[in-house]
């Protein structure tokens, strides 16, 4: 009978199913470059742990015994399962598998992560990635359960902690979104304070005060909110109507419509800190190299907003010069 606290040994069955393939102990030595006394004790402690005689000798060489025949067919599956799994392994480490998952919000999803994700597919096409869109407090908390490996999302307070790294990709400036025909639509230098008996368009309150009322009370005077409206699709609809205006993240700026003005408020604009929360501690092999892909696309999008920013308000969508 096999000892009850007994386990086949991996390396042991490997040299059970060599000594099988070349007909003897003696070219399975050869061959695992091993002597013959070894593989023979080897194979000795194999029988011992299966209880049972798995080899038969006879004058012409090794006979499997029906032990034997059935613990070959399990021994070929095992070794071969390890030998997927050592390659998968290293693949994992060498990008050549694996995966990528992304945790990621709305607007950054509209331009710099679709952009990463393409760029990182290019270079590594057999890592599988995936993205799921939260918001802020659930792609931190999707990150610290472990069900994305990157989150890109707002700071907030609630996000940093022990456990994250953040890393700033880019100073998110706000821009106001008017009506097309607004008379403020093409004041020069227009600023936040000339704003302050329009009609906003804003989120509901979240877990933070929206940049909106933090900036405008700044500028002295709380800002006449209301419309409520989540998606920046709805609000960039309500300011067409010329019911309202509204900010609009830099990041959104390509997705913005053709019968609404953008415009810059100046060096004292509302701005967001958007960021990537990584895991402190283990981290999969490919989140590395998808960052610096992050990075440089947030890098893009500055320049291309700069750039944009520098135009004359000469027709929709665009953004306006404010000199300062």
């Amino acid at each position: 009978m096999p000892d009850a606290g007994a386990t086949l040994d991996a390396a042991r069955l490997r040299v059970f199913r060599e000594v099988v393939r070349r007909g003897g102990m003696s070219a399975a030595a050869e061959a695992l470059s091993f002597t013959q006394p070894a593989v023979s004790r080897q194979i000795a402690a194999l029988e011992r742990e299966a209880g049972a005689q798995l080899l038969e000798r006879t004058p012409r060489g090794i006979r499997l015994t029906e032990a034997g025949r059935v613990l070959l067919g399990h021994a070929e599956a095992i070794l071969d399962r390890m030998a997927i799994a050592r390659a998968q392994v290293a693949s994992v480490a060498s990008l050549t598998g694996g995966r990528l998952r992304i945790g990621s919000f709305q607007t950054a999803n509209a331009t710099i992560v679709p952009r990463a994700i393409a760029a990182f597919a290019r270079a590594h096409p057999h890592v599988e990635l995936s993205l799921v869109e939260a918001t802020t407090l659930d792609a931190i908390a999707r990150l610290r359960a472990g069900e994305v490996d990157v989150a890109v999302l707002t700071h907030l307070p609630a996000v940093d902690g022990p456990d994250v790294e953040i890393v700033d990709l880019v100073d998110d400036e706000l821009f106001v979104a008017l009506p097309a025909q607004h008379p403020l639509a093409r004041k020069p230098k227009l600023r936040l304070r000339d704003l302050r008996d329009e009609t906003w368009i804003e989120a509901r309150g979240g877990p933070t005060r929206p940049p909106l009322l933090s900036a405008a009370v700044a500028h002295g005077f709380e800002p006449r909110i209301r419309f409520a409206a989540e998606q920046w699709l709805s609000k960039q609809g309500l300011v067409a109507a010329g019911v309202g205006v509204t900010l609009i993240p830099g990041l959104a700026i390509a997705t913005v419509r053709e019968d609404i003005v953008l415009r810059s408020l100046g060096p004292d604009a509302p701005r967001r800190r958007v960021v990537a929360a990584l895991p402190v501690g283990y981290r999969a092999p490919a989140v590395e190299p998808f960052l610096t892909l992050l990075k440089t696309e947030a890098e893009a999008h500055s320049v291309a907003t700069v750039d944009r920013a520098l135009l004359d308000p000469v027709g929709p969508r665009v953004v306006a010069a404010t000199p300062t």
